[in-house]
């Protein structure tokens, strides 16, 4: 009797130590993660809390409880965020989130001291050439996102010009020397990121109104009231008629609101959220990421105890990008033109950079680019290395990539962060 109990404890110990190995192979559960999230703003500042939202919204979808998340707010991009990181990894997190590019340098500080722990630097760049495996990057296609609303702010220019209310009679002051109608565009820093994505803007107006110029002017911070709002005011008494922005706050929506109710045309399109509370007549759209599709995939895989790939992002093809909801002062035919162009943007018919819709011939930029006699770029090599600029060294080497690709740029394929940093005509810095 003995030997047939010791025999069955000995078959139920082998049945449950070859459970434990699937069980370990299959990776774990839901239940089992527990995730850090370090944000630099809280939620009362749109681009983080366009990132809360999304992490809420995985993790609900996936089981996680609002318990296995623990967030630290307003972490700065100092070694405060190497001080936030550890203490997750101390409270048991083996998944750590930061959503600020400036995070990323003390991010992968954290990655070398703790390598069983994931970490992801949000639009961050330099994971892939890092040499640390267990640091990643994520980012949208916004550049996407960023050309449909400049649509929409085409589609209301084409508006106010066929009812008279924008002509070179009407409003002299929005009309350069050329006959071009001005538009503005309020950025944080020239970073690629933001050229990018005001470009994408730019080339989206244009492909609706074709005789336009944009002034870009810069606020040299992600998240300034007064200063955002500023910009908006030089651009409007510039003559400029549509503002868009690569800033998160209220501010460019905010001073187009009122300038609209003093009589002043100007219509504003915005960023991360949907800015029509704060701009019920002057906001038209605001071009946003859906969050919630990256951070879905990435606690999935973190689950399934899959590797995360060091590069993921994501557009229209993944619903990774999107538009907010069209305001009330959007032109008539808005919402039909911007399915035909998201439509396309899917399907790969469309490409946000096709170099057949712009010219070059005052390049600023660092890559290095050739050109038809037409002014259409040919090539543009860009180099993936992590520079310390103050030295012009780099930090972390990388290859140079030939980024023009059948006719367009390829945007955010070699890496998840934007890369285009072309000066193209018709947009000046400021």
């Amino acid at each position: 009797m003995f030997k047939k109990l010791a025999a069955l404890a000995m078959a139920i110990l082998m049945l449950c130590t070859v459970m434990t190995v699937l069980s370990s192979c299959a990776g774990g559960s839901a239940a089992d993660l527990k995730i850090g999230c370090i944000m630099v703003g809280d939620e009362t500042e749109g681009y983080t809390k366009a990132h809360m939202d999304g992490i809420k919204e995985a993790a609900k979808a996936l089981g996680i409880a609002d318990n296995q998340i623990i967030w630290k707010y307003k972490i700065e991009e100092t070694s405060d965020c190497l001080d936030a990181a550890t203490d997750l990894v101390g409270q048991g997190c083996t998944l750590v989130i930061s959503n600020s590019y400036g995070h990323q340098t003390y991010m992968v500080q954290a990655a070398e001291q703790f390598p069983d722990v994931t970490f992801v630097s949000m639009t961050g760049d330099f994971a892939a050439i890092s040499g640390v495996k267990n640091l990643k990057n994520g980012f949208t296609k916004v550049f996407e996102s960023r050309y449909v609303s400049g649509v929409v702010g085409g589609m209301k220019l084409a508006e106010l010009v066929a009812d008279g209310k924008v002509s070179p009679t009407a409003t002299p002051d929005a009309y350069d020397a050329d006959g071009n109608i001005k538009i503005g565009y309020v950025g944080a820093f020239n970073y690629a990121e933001v050229v990018s994505g005001y470009t994408a803007f730019f080339l989206g107006l244009r492909s609706i109104v074709p005789n336009v110029v944009m002034e870009v002017n810069y606020t040299n911070s992600w998240f300034d009231i007064d200063k955002e709002a500023a910009a908006a005011e030089a651009l409007v008494a510039a003559g400029c008629v549509i503002i868009g922005q690569h800033a998160d706050s209220t501010g460019a929506p905010s001073a187009c609101e009122k300038l609209l109710a003093s009589g002043k045309i100007c219509y504003s399109v915005g960023y991360n959220v949907d800015m029509l509370e704060t701009a019920p007549n002057a906001a038209l759209t605001s071009p946003t990421n859906t969050w919630s599709e990256f951070y879905k995939e990435l606690f999935q895989n973190v689950i399934a105890g899959k590797d995360q790939p060091a590069d993921v992002a994501k557009g229209y093809d993944e619903n990774g990008v999107a538009i907010t909801k069209l305001g009330g002062s959007c032109a008539a035919g808005t919402a039909e033109k911007v399915a035909e162009v998201e439509k396309a943007l899917k399907d790969g018919t469309l490409h946000v950079f096709d170099t057949s819709t712009f010219t070059v011939t005052s390049e600023q930029a660092t890559c290095t680019v050739e050109t038809d006699a037409a002014g259409h770029l040919t090539s543009c090599k860009v180099d993936m290395s992590f520079m310390d600029w103050s030295t012009m060294t780099p930090i972390y080497k990388g290859e140079v990539v030939e980024c023009i690709k059948n006719g367009y740029f390829d945007e955010s394929t070699y890496r998840s962060a934007p890369y285009f940093s072309v000066r193209i005509d018709g947009i000046i810095e400021k």
